[in-house]
């Protein structure tokens, strides 16, 4: 039985069912229709998260040098975020539309623009990486049959993989919450057997460790942090908005945060100590996984993370489409699926055949942060100051309503963001990446040269700003809206 229940047999209500194309996307879902269970959110999240993508991510911060007990210190900081994570899935069920359309009520319709277009190219991004390892993945399972795939066949390899990609998303919210739910069951069972192969080699006392500067394991941190909560706060709401509005915040809050925590804390735990106990890897080149199984389980492993990056990319295609409809193209939630789709698999082609993936890939975890923590610092903060209530009417209105403001922006939430961005990057540690920068911050003080806190500093400089700027505006708007209000 599907998480998420199709409401009463009208004609909208129909449209809103596993395997059928869903018609909603930027535009408010009826209460008739949001009968989606805190549960189903828990497993939709688990079923995703539960991915090699994470274990793959304990893997990489080892190779910064940190010394195991560093590593799980990062990865123990650095998924709290999921806390944030928690907090940004709260306003879906109360205005039941997307995140980057909740965020209108911080920057204004206009205003708000300039942020999902940031997000929209983050959501991209993020799709490219899982394609690109899907189609490397296929390429090495070719290799070991001893096939040497040309440029066409791997032009043909990226062509399966953005139409299989895009099945889910097109599809829609219902079907993505089907397939999670029990995907996540599979994967559990595939991650124990994963488990059990790393401990029965597992023999800490014979690895040789160095712990690392301050400066290092911070890198570690922010790099935890982009892949983690922090880095999923801008999808939250697109998900959450199915539930309904009277569910209580708690229930919210802990699923969706728990759903996501458990399985980032797990794998990428096991990707720390499946490093340590072999060099030889299973994967692409400069990405593989530490192959701690057997010989016979290579290639059902390889077969299992296509599926799972499969799965991952469905959240990003998703909310990439809907996050197009904010921006304001005239597209429908599918249409905006396969433009972005057409967009992944001509960029993956140019990283696949000119491009150095790892030295890109390893710069775009460092600065997304960047946009992000600002423009949550500003989004939550708002939904502090307005007492947690919206005017969903003005949320989907073009021009007009209670957030149009001035010529449809928001200044102080553009101000803001914007400072938040500069008191980032004023604090980043970006020096081996691309395109390398080090922020002032990071060199001036004893100790934590080449430090990275940009992540806190984005947060921290956007919320301050916010309030200094807003607090008196929004507070006003709150007022203007009672509990009757929000309600309806």
């Amino acid at each position: 039985m599907s998480n998420v229940v199709a409401g009463p047999a009208s004609g909208a209500a129909q449209e809103y069912a596993a395997f059928k194309v869903e018609q909603h996307g930027i535009d408010l879902i009826p209460e008739s229709e949001r009968k989606m269970k805190p549960s189903g959110l828990f497993w939709l999240w688990a079923g995703g998260l539960f991915n090699v993508e994470y274990l793959f991510y304990g893997t990489l911060i080892m190779t910064f040098g940190l010394s195991v007990w560093q590593a799980v210190l990062v990865i123990i900081v650095g998924n709290l975020t999921y806390g944030l994570f928690g907090w940004a899935s709260l306003q879906g069920p109360k205005t039941g539309t997307t995140a980057f359309m909740i965020s209108r009520a911080s920057f204004g319709q206009n205003g708000n623009r300039l942020v999902a277009l940031f997000n929209w190219g983050t959501q991209v991004g993020f799709e490219i990486e899982g394609v690109y390892f899907i189609v490397a993945t296929v390429i090495l399972l070719f290799s070991r049959y001893g096939t040497t795939l040309d440029t066409a066949g791997k032009i043909g390899v990226i062509i399966v993989a953005v139409i299989a990609q895009m099945l889910m998303p097109l599809l829609g919210h219902a079907t993505i919450s089907k397939i999670l739910k029990y995907l996540g069951y599979i994967f559990i069972v595939f991650f124990a057997l994963l488990t059990a192969f790393t401990f029965q080699r597992l023999h800490l006392s014979t690895y040789h460790e160095h712990p690392v500067s301050f400066a290092v394991w911070t890198t570690a941190l922010v790099t935890v942090t982009s892949v983690g909560g922090l880095g999923w706060v801008e999808n939250a709401n697109d998900y959450s908005r199915y539930l309904p509005a009277a569910i209580p915040a708690y229930k919210t809050f802990w699923t969706a945060a728990l759903g996501a925590a458990i399985p980032s804390v797990l794998l990428e735990l096991l990707g720390v100590f499946a490093y340590t106990i072999t060099t030889k890897t299973v994967g692409i080149a400069q990405l593989g996984i530490p192959q701690t199984f057997d010989s016979w389980f290579v290639v059902p492993f390889l077969i299992f993370a296509i599926i799972q990056l499969l799965a991952i990319d469905s959240f990003n295609l998703y909310s990439s489409g809907v996050t197009l409809q904010a921006l304001g193209v005239p597209v429908t939630r599918w249409g905006a699926v396969i433009i972005d789709t057409v967009v992944c698999g001509v960029v993956t082609g140019i990283v696949l055949f000119h491009g150095n993936f790892y030295k890109y890939f390893a710069g775009f975890l460092l600065y997304i942060i960047v946009w992000l923590s600002a423009w949550f610092g500003v989004f939550i903060t708002d939904y502090l100051l307005r007492r947690k209530r919206y005017d969903t009417a003005s949320l989907v209105a073009e021009r007009g309503g209670l957030y149009w403001r001035n010529g449809g922006i928001h200044w102080p939430g553009v101000i803001a963001f914007v400072a938040g961005i500069v008191g980032a990057m004023m604090w980043i540690n970006a020096s081996y990446d691309y395109p390398a920068y080090t922020g002032p911050i990071s060199n001036h003080f004893p100790g934590l040269a080449g430090g990275d806190f940009s992540w806190a500093m984005g947060l921290v400089v956007s919320s301050l700003v916010y309030w200094a700027l807003a607090g008196r505006g929004v507070r006003k708007e709150a007022a203007a809206q009672t509990p009757e209000k929000a309600a309806a």
